[in-house]
């Protein structure tokens, strides 16, 4: 099956160790990620932002006082996919590190995740949906080359 058409915009805000997330994210990792669960066409901004941003995101459109890994702002999902995902560098960084994965490895992760949830899979509606969504985002990260982010 060929990947669907991407139209990205790769955005860095004010981030601490700004390098060394430019370094884990190139151009090319990003879309191919994406890529990967896209089952339409889809224009996405990837805005990747620090610790305030993230909090004060979550918390005027989650209602949730923190920061979070990723936020999906979807805004079509046909005949194009059109959404914003926004990652939180500071957080992201953490989780890799407690999880034990490269930085590269976690933003892929969240990155398939937040594309899903663009085009509508959500885990949070039930048991079903999210071990649905689960074993998806592992299928698509095993066709990465990566390893289960769930172990």
């Amino acid at each position: 099956m060929a990947l669907k058409q991407l139209q990205l915009s790769l955005q860095f805000g004010d981030i601490p160790y700004a390098a060394r997330h430019r370094a884990a994210l190139p151009r090319h990792a990003v879309t191919r990620a994406i890529r990967h669960a896209l089952v339409d066409d889809a224009e996405i901004t990837v805005r990747i932002v620090g610790e305030d941003e993230g909090r004060e995101l979550n918390k005027s459109y989650r209602k949730k006082d923190y920061a979070t890994n990723v936020l999906t702002f979807d805004y079509a999902q046909e005949p194009v996919v059109m959404a914003d995902l926004v990652l939180c560098a500071p957080v992201v960084a953490r989780e890799a590190k407690e999880q034990g994965k490269t930085l590269a490895a976690h933003y892929a992760h969240l990155l398939v995740h937040g594309t899903l949830h663009a085009q509508g899979w959500d885990h949070e509606t039930s048991t079903a949906d999210a071990e649905e969504m689960e074993a998806y985002e592992v299928a698509i990260l095993a066709g990465l080359g990566l390893k289960n982010p769930y172990l």
